[in-house]
């Protein structure tokens, strides 16, 4: 019945096989679709956003700011009288949304004067939220039990090896709905390339714009970040890959870094569980290993001064 209900029709398709498809393995892809798609629009849209090649959610902060939220309920929610066990899960995304948000309007209204803003603001200002981000984990990892530091670790690395079921369920439509609403936003952010008074004289409400984008990519990666930990680099990587394919309109660009997200977020995925099996390695690695080089690439073939 189990091979059936997949499509399979072997006999010898046996129970635990299907739980190692069903249970095991297809959360774990959906994961990494929700969160490589996610992460590739982030990354898309920022870059759009700011005018800035170099623009991602994990290098401007925002990654470091939801890893601090869902770290916190991670680590001490259990520990709250007026939390229930079924809360948590809930809890948890609502919580890493809530640090990428503060920590993007840290940032966004630092590095923004007189509606311009200072790329070289914003990058320091990431750094910034990513270094007291780095602290208080530290800080955190000090003081909690024994017992949490082994799986905190995994996940502060990003990894997709314990994806909980009801967590993924209660994640996905946080995930889906301002990925698909960041989709729409391909017009406004073309009609942005041209310039803020530009955008506006096309008809752009272009602050509107900007808040918009920026509350929508806090909540996509907050709550990737909830489920999976922090996974570098790879909404840096996609758009500049995807433009090589498709040019730069954000009306292709959009989907296209949606599509090639996912599917590189499964792959690294896949080299981290089998590379070294029976141990599985960190997701984070294989993208901070490919990531790294790519942005010190970024970095040099742009024009000094």
């Amino acid at each position: 019945m189990a091979g059936h209900a997949l499509g399979m029709t072997d006999p010898q398709f046996s129970p635990q096989e299907w739980t190692i498809v069903v249970q095991l393995r297809l959360p774990r892809v959906i994961a990494a679709l929700l969160i490589g798609a996610s992460l590739g629009v982030a990354g898309a849209v920022l870059q759009g956003l700011f005018r800035n090649p170099l623009a991602d959610p994990q290098l401007i902060g925002i990654s470091g700011g939801a890893a601090l939220g869902a770290a916190a309920v991670i680590l001490f929610g259990s520990g709250l009288p007026f939390l229930s066990a079924a809360q948590l899960p809930w809890l948890q995304p609502l919580a890493a949304f809530a640090g990428a948000a503060i920590a993007v309007w840290f940032i966004y209204r630092l590095a923004t004067t007189a509606g311009l803003t200072s790329i070289a603001t914003l990058l320091l200002a990431g750094i910034a939220i990513n270094t007291f981000s780095g602290a208080a984990l530290g800080l955190f990892v000090t003081v909690s039990e024994p017992h949490q530091l082994k799986d905190f670790s995994f996940w502060a690395l990003g990894s997709l090896a314990h994806i909980d079921h009801q967590l993924l369920w209660v994640v996905a439509p946080m995930v889906t709905l301002p990925l698909l609403l960041l989709l729409r936003l391909g017009d406004a952010l073309d009609a942005l390339l041209l310039g803020e008074a530009e955008a506006a004289f096309l008809g752009i409400d272009v602050e509107s714009v900007k808040r918009r984008t920026i509350l929508l990519v806090a909540m996509a990666v907050g709550a990737g970040v909830a489920l999976a930990g922090v996974i570098g680099f790879l909404g840096l990587m996609v758009p500049h890959l995807v433009r090589l394919l498709v040019g730069t309109s954000h009306r292709l660009l959009l989907p296209a870094s949606a599509c090639l997200g996912a599917a590189m977020l499964v792959a690294a995925d896949l080299i981290a569980r089998t590379a070294s099996a029976p141990l599985e390695l960190p997701v984070g690695i294989f993208t901070a290993a490919v990531g790294t080089p790519f942005f010190v690439w970024l970095l040099k073939r742009r024009p000094h001064g």
